[in-house]
């Protein structure tokens, strides 16, 4: 599965503002994010042409199975990343921008290692 970072970031951004809202809307996902409209519109057309979201008669975005199995990857790396690294002593403001910048380019088998040594600490 070939997707860029940017695709990955706002299906993540889509997953965690679900979970903490119920719904999203791309105002909601330019807010969050301090994109202008413009920009999360190009967004969600194209992950709509991909068959990552699904955008509903009353605006609501929704991740498709596909687009869900990617954010909760994703998502999963970032908390599992920012944890590991406050816990090595990391502010958390750090961790959580240093999460983001490696969640997309560490390979399976070195965040599977770090995962697994984050549950022993």
């Amino acid at each position: 599965m070939n997707i860029h970072e940017s695709a990955e970031d706002y299906l993540e951004r889509i997953l965690m503002l679900q979970e903490k809202n119920g719904h999203v809307r791309s105002i909601d996902i330019a807010i969050d994010m301090g994109y202008s409209k413009a920009s999360i519109s190009r967004a969600v057309k194209n992950l709509k042409e991909d068959d990552y979201i699904e955008v509903e008669s009353n605006g609501y975005l929704v991740l498709t199975p596909k687009g869900l199995n990617i954010a909760t990857k994703i998502y999963e790396r970032h908390k599992i990343l920012s944890t590991f690294f406050e816990k090595m002593g990391v502010n958390e403001k750090i961790a959580l921008q240093d999460a983001c910048k490696v969640e997309h380019d560490l390979s399976e088998e070195t965040f599977n290692a770090i995962k697994k040594l984050n549950e022993r600490l």
